[in-house]
C-alpha cells in the first residue's frame, strides 16, 4: 500500500534562537535561517499533495518578547510575504493567515492581504501562517461570535454545537488536521490549534527548525503512516 499523505500538516517551528546561540550568533539570525526551512518544507508539501500546511509563526505570547526582536520579526515577515509570492505562484500554492491579525502592523496586514489575493485562485497546497495566534484566543473569539449571534436573535443557544463552534473558528474550511510536528524536542502544544488537534498525530524531533529539511518531513510522514488511527473506536477485527 502506498504511503498516506496527511491532508493537513501543522508545524510548531521551534529552535531558531537555540540554533543561533549554538553558533555564537544573535537570535535574529536563527529566525532568518528558518526562512529557508519554510521555503523547502512548503515546496515539498506542494509536491506531495498536502492540502494545507499551517506554520506557527508568531503566537499571542510572542508579543511579550523584547520590542526590538518583535520589530525585527515584523520586518522579516513583511519581506517574506513579498519575496515568497513567486515561490507560491510557481508551486500553485494559495496563502492564508489565522490569528488576531488586527494586532499586526498596518504595513504587514497590507502585504498579507495582497499575497492572499494574488494566490487565491491557486489550487494546490494552502500555506497558512498562524500570526498573533493562540488556540485559547481562537476558541474564545469563536464563543464570542456565537454569543453575539444569539444576542441578535440569529441563532438560539441550543443550536450551538460542535459544528457551530467549528464554523466560528478563524478558518472554518481548514482541512482535518492529521499531523502536528514540533521541532527542537519540546513535548508540548504551546497553545496551538487546540480545537483542531483533537485527533491529530503528534511527532517530535530534536532537529532545530533552521536545520529541518525535506528528509525530516518525510521521516515524520513515515512515522505517521505507522500509527494506527482509530478516532476513539476499536481496531477492526481480522477476517479469516
Amino acid at each position: 500500500m502506498p504511503p498516506q499523505v496527511p491532508r493537513h500538516i501543522a508545524i510548531i517551528m521551534d529552535g531558531n534562537g537555540r540554533w543561533a546561540e549554538a553558533r555564537a550568533m544573535r537570535r535574529v539570525k536563527g529566525h532568518e535561517s528558518g526562512i529557508d526551512s519554510v521555503r523547502e518544507i512548503s515546496e515539498e508539501c506542494a509536491k506531495l499533495g498536502v492540502k494545507q500546511l499551517t506554520l506557527y509563526a508568531f503566537s499571542e505570547e510572542n508579543w511579550k518578547r523584547p520590542r526590538l526582536e518583535i520589530e525585527f520579526l515584523m520586518r522579516m515577515l513583511k519581506r517574506f510575504l513579498v519575496k515568497e509570492r513567486e515561490t507560491l505562484q510557481r508551486n500553485n500554492m494559495s496563502f492564508s493567515a489565522i490569528g488576531r491579525l488586527d494586532r499586526l502592523p498596518a504595513d504587514v496586514r497590507k502585504e498579507l492581504e495582497k499575497t492572499r489575493k494574488l494566490t487565491e485562485k491557486n489550487s494546490g497546497t494552502r500555506l497558512c501562517l498562524a500570526l498573533s495566534y493562540g488556540g485559547r484566543a481562537e476558541i474564545a473569539d469563536a464563543a464570542k461570535a456565537l454569543a453575539e449571534k444569539v444576542c441578535r436573535g440569529e441563532i438560539k443557544p441550543d443550536q450551538i454545537d460542535e459544528a457551530a463552534m467549528a464554523n466560528a473558528l478563524y478558518q472554518p474550511d481548514m482541512p482535518e488536521l492529521d499531523l502536528v510536528i514540533r521541532t527542537a524536542g519540546e513535548m508540548r502544544l504551546s497553545n496551538f490549534l487546540l480545537w483542531q488537534v483533537s485527533y491529530a498525530e503528534f511527532y517530535v524531533t530534536d532537529t532545530l527548525w533552521p536545520d529541518f529539511r525535506a528528509e525530516h518531513l518525510h521521516a515524520a510522514i513515515a512515522d505517521f503512516n505507522r500509527r494506527e488511527r482509530r478516532f476513539g473506536g476499536l481496531k477492526p477485527a481480522r477476517t479469516a
